[in-house]
């Protein structure tokens, strides 16, 4: 054979050579590389693709007692293609799924191979229409698994876990802030039904597995949140006020135990509440705290060494002219220390304190003690509340923030000061996560408690914790929140209520009790504030209204915590409930 013809033959082998080579290549690309990709293709072309619902996590209270779970229900969903007589299967339907017959049958007139017919019916429901559709021989309607969001204890903590939307998102509360670890990820796989409607097992596609949500256990203990629901409850109907609010929190490490507020809504329905009945009040309301903030200027006074223990200091008898306007207290008194200035509550003695500070210190004190700051507590919404510099103080502002006015604050951010001084001395950073767990309960994280910062020393915690004890003794402003064979230490706190259109309200006020007991070792540091009780202006005082019910509330926590009385007993006259009943002949 000629080279020329050898080379040609030769070229030509290459060039099939080359041609079958790229035509393999091409092969092995589409066949292992781009399989998945065009195997998914397929599947939506042919197949359907039915969603595997991830299960949302529950959410527990801090004793594994179910908070927010998941009712087993089906979607109904019919194949158009499959129905033969699209009359029958509109008429049964209709019956078991309470849906018009009409609109039935126009939505499996329309030959789509999905229709969904219905969510949310019921295991009871979706049994019986299966059946029945067995009986009469037709075809072309399936039940898909899902699941419907429940509180099984109604009310109670709505606020705390909030509710989802229609779509399943988290909306308010828990349910918001921890959607995205509670929610899980669907997955999703492609089917075949054979022409009863039921799936081909073998012609099964493509599939993803859902990744199930993360179980949110909560520090609230179900127990305590039920004797402080409880109690508010009584209150709110009994003195019919705009609000009221409850929070009981664990001062050593910042653990929220319970948190409610009236009015109040049901999380299984949040369709029939009123906005202002879906507000968590503890944690977006902003009001002046009164005199449950002289604990500040207390500590701040002693620990900057501008008084001592026995420091004497002049409250003019109980009228203070001073930038032009005179500070009242409630009595006249002359020279007091502070202890005494905490025991009767002088606005006087308090004002001077600061007086002595100077602004810029004071101030300090005001922050260090979590004033003005959002504490971070794991739910929406929470406000840092109004606390103006020195700068933008007018000549009487520092006389009238020691009595907690000119300064606007949150229920929280009362408590967690208090805890201050019921802890030694720090600020602990709240939290009502206690963990995250998956399905099986395995832990995948634990909260611990945070210090944010120390406030005081202990030695001055300690001073303020006694001068507070002697606030719920005789001769103190809260004598009703005593409680039987226990010392309390706290704080009562009277403000007029801040009108809408300035100045303040007449005849309205905000009053609160916010205390730790017992007294020497706190188990539980608890805020009771009620919003505008009607009642006569003359009664309406935190030591008259809100003492008791904390009072109340202590009580049985004492028995829930199985804490050993080391006090005689109160003698009866003197036991809040008969002041209770006092106030409650008072409203009628």
């Amino acid at each position: 054979m000629k080279r020329p013809e050898c080379i040609r033959i030769a070229f030509a082998c290459g060039i099939v050579a080359v041609i079958f080579t790229i035509f393999s290549g091409r092969l092995v690309y589409l066949h292992i590389t781009k399989n998945k990709e065009y195997k998914q293709l397929a599947a939506e072309k042919h197949l359907m693709r039915q969603v595997i619902h991830a299960k949302r996590g529950m959410i527990l209270d801090r004793n594994g007692e179910i908070l927010a779970s998941n009712l087993p229900v089906r979607t109904v969903v019919a194949d158009a293609s499959l129905i033969k007589n699209p009359a029958a299967v509109a008429a049964l339907a209709s019956q078991f799924l309470g849906l018009k017959e009409a609109d039935v049958l126009k939505k499996i007139s329309s030959q789509k191979k999905y229709i969904v017919l219905k969510k949310e019916v019921p295991e009871e429901i979706y049994v019986a229409l299966d059946a029945a559709m067995q009986k009469a021989k037709l075809r072309g309607v399936t039940f898909e698994q899902d699941a419907i969001r429940t509180y099984p204890n109604g009310e109670s903590l709505g606020h705390v876990l909030g509710f989802l939307d229609h779509e399943g998102k988290g909306i308010q509360g828990i349910e918001l802030t921890m959607n995205s670890l509670l929610a899980g990820k669907n997955g999703y796989r492609y089917i075949e039904r054979d022409r009863t409607g039921k799936e081909i097992m073998l012609y099964r596609g493509a599939e993803e597995e859902p990744v199930h949500g993360k179980n949110i256990r909560l520090s609230i203990d179900m127990s305590l949140q039920s004797i402080l629901e409880e109690e508010i409850d009584k209150t709110f109907k009994e003195l019919k006020p705009e609000t009221v609010t409850g929070i009981m929190l664990d001062p050593k490490t910042g653990e929220v135990l319970a948190m409610a507020n009236r009015p109040c809504f049901n999380p299984n329905e949040p369709g029939k509440a009123e906005p202002e009945q879906m507000k968590n009040r503890a944690i977006i309301d902003m009001v002046e705290p009164g005199s449950t903030f002289k604990i500040v200027v207390a500590a701040g006074a002693l620990n900057e060494g501008t008084v001592n223990e026995k420091t004497s200091i002049f409250c003019e008898n109980g009228r203070f002219l001073y930038g032009g306007k005179i500070l009242k207290d409630h009595h006249g008194y002359g020279d007091m220390n502070v202890h005494e200035i905490l025991v009767k509550s002088s606005n006087i003695g308090s004002a001077k304190l600061a007086m002595l500070m100077g602004g810029d210190k004071y101030y300090d004190y005001v922050r260090k003690f979590g004033f003005g700051d959002r504490h971070g507590i794991e739910l929406p919404g929470e406000i840092g509340g109004l606390v103006h510099p020195p700068a933008r103080w007018d000549k009487l502002t520092i006389t009238r923030m020691p009595m907690g006015h000119s300064v606007a604050v949150t229920p929280l951010q009362i408590t967690m000061g208090m805890s201050v001084i019921a802890n030694g001395g720090h600020l602990m950073a709240p939290h009502i996560i206690k963990s995250v767990e998956d399905l099986d309960g395995t832990k995948i994280l634990d909260k611990a408690p945070k210090v944010v910062r120390e406030v005081v020393p202990e030695k001055t915690a300690r001073f303020i914790a006694n001068a507070l004890v002697g606030v719920t003794q005789p001769g103190g402003t809260a004598t009703y929140a005593r409680v039987n064979g226990f010392e309390v230490a706290g704080k009562t706190g009277t403000a007029q209520k801040v009108s809408a259109k300035g100045g303040y309200a007449a005849g309205k006020y905000v009053v609160s009790f916010v205390g730790f007991m017992p007294a020497e070792d706190p188990r539980f540091v608890c805020l009771i504030m009620v919003d505008d009780a009607k009642i006569a202006s003359n009664l309406n005082y935190g030591g008259q209204i809100a003492a008791p019910v904390f009072s109340r509330v202590g009580e049985k926590a004492a028995r829930h915590f199985d804490l050993t009385p080391t006090l005689p007993p109160i003698p009866l006259q003197d036991m809040p409930m008969a002041k209770a009943q006092t106030l409650n002949e008072a409203t009628h």
